[in-house]
């Protein structure tokens, strides 16, 4: 019997499945537990009585990921391969470009369908798009990122949250249904399968060292379950006190979530079901589901996702209005990787994320909004913030990060608000503002010293 919704499923290509074992290409969803990708790959494999592979395709370019990215993500997969190894399903690891990759190991080992999960971000669709074209055998898509399949969600780009809501909230009874098991695969598969060394893996790729991992953040399914449990037991409060950075409200769950090695689905049933005080859980799941499905939603339908182009009609027009207002202040890329501006806040806040991996979410939109004022066009503000966002950031080169980008600078998802030199009618923020909300000074303080990357 099938558990997987066939609404949570797409077709890449117009290939039949063939006589021959099923492989399941990991992309996104780093995980065994909770994994309708994994799991419906395991069911078409049982169903046509034939092994299982995992396969997961290193690529030492992916946006603009460094070392610190990489590293967490290989300790997650070795997590992986070892509950793999338990189920006895094989996990190969492959090098390379997937458009190469995949397709020779799909027919050197007369695999007989590909399953691979959702990412809705351009480059890594045109992974799939290519392997999909070269492959002779069928490409299924699963999402198993969201709740709610993002093509099921919305068939369009959604203008904000008020008008995705209503959607995806009459929508999640159909898709909230518990994840079974994973089970050992029954069809052992004749291939000898080595142990990975991930140490040697990361060795040998040409990746971006200067950006190094970073002690704050255990790595894997069973340190974001723990993490889970922890929040659910120490948030109270959630709702009042997570724009405040000098308290530790939030979650802290966003690499999880973004190298997929906890699941969306499980963190809102164990959130729904909590004694978190129903403010709090009602906050929190608006996050988790509503904003950061939306994301996926926007980045799925907009091709423009990153660019001044994709921004609302309003938002385009008052950029264009306000292309030659003078800035009081400008700054070059390395001025700001350096956190070396004149304003000791956004200096904090960038230090916390170069030592950190993680920067606060509330300082997320003042770091990205201050970017705006202090560089020559808008465009280049994009491409500044998402640069650093994505280099420093545990949970960069993320769907959510893009859209926290846009949000600030063009207003995705925004209203039109009252128009001001630089940023027109798009949403301000300065000084003063934050230190109505919290404590300026000891953020600053907790965040002061420069980080020894750049001493």
């Amino acid at each position: 019997m099938n558990t997987v919704d066939e609404r949570r499923v797409r077709v890449r290509n117009d290939r039949p499945v063939k006589d021959g074992p099923v492989m399941y290409w990991m992309q996104r969803d780093q995980r065994v537990k909770d994994n309708w990708a994994l799991q419906y790959a395991a069911e078409c494999a049982r169903k046509a009585e034939v092994s299982l592979f995992v396969i997961f395709n290193f690529v030492p370019r992916f946006g603009k990921a460094t070392l610190r990215q990489y590293d967490f993500m290989c300790k997650g997969l070795a997590e992986v391969e070892s509950s793999l190894v338990n189920l006895k399903i094989p996990f190969i690891l492959l090098e390379g470009e997937p458009s190469e990759t995949i397709p020779h190991f799909v027919e050197q080992c007369g695999i007989g369908h590909v399953v691979t999960d959702f990412n809705p971000l351009r480059f890594t669709d045109a992974w799939r798009a290519s392997v999909g074209k070269k492959l002779s055998v069928k490409l299924s898509e699963v999402d198993a990122h969201n709740i709610v399949p993002a093509w099921i969600a919305s068939p369009k780009q959604e203008f904000a949250a008020y008008t995705f809501r209503p959607k995806i909230t009459k929508l999640l009874h159909e898709f909230s249904g518990s994840i079974p098991a994973p089970k050992p695969h029954p069809y052992s598969s004749p291939h000898a399968v080595n142990p990975i060394d991930w140490g040697a893996v990361l060795r040998r790729q040409k990746l971006d060292d200067s950006v190094l991992p970073v002690a704050g953040f255990s790595s894997g399914t069973k340190a974001g379950m723990n993490q889970l449990k922890k929040f659910i037991h120490e948030g109270q409060g959630y709702s009042d006190k997570r724009n405040d950075p000098n308290l530790a409200a939030s979650s802290n769950l966003s690499p999880y979530l973004h190298f997929g090695q906890i699941s969306a689905q499980r963190v809102a049933y164990e959130v729904a079901k909590s004694v978190l005080a129903k403010g709090d859980r009602d906050a929190y799941l608006e996050e988790l589901i509503v904003r950061r499905e939306l994301s996926d939603n926007f980045c799925l339908y907009n091709p423009r996702y990153d660019k001044v182009e994709g921004a609302h009609a309003w938002a385009q027009q008052s950029i264009a209005e306000h292309a030659r207002d003078a800035r009081e202040y400008m700054y070059t890329l390395e001025q700001f990787e350096r956190a070396e501006t004149h304003d000791e806040l956004w200096n904090a806040a960038q230090i916390e994320m170069v030592t950190t991996g993680k920067m606060h979410g509330f300082m997320r939109m003042y770091w990205a909004k201050k970017i705006l004022e202090w560089t020559p066009d808008v465009q280049t503000s994009i491409n500044t913030a998402l640069y650093l966002n994505d280099r420093y950031e545990l949970d960069g080169n993320d769907p959510n990060g893009v859209v926290g980008v846009m949000w600030s600078v063009c207003g995705i998802h925004d209203r039109a608000w009252n128009e001001r030199p630089v940023f027109g009618k798009v949403r301000y923020m300065n000084y003063n503002g934050c230190k109505r909300k919290f404590d300026v000074k000891a953020y600053i303080s907790k965040y002061s010293q420069a980080p020894k990357l750049f001493s």
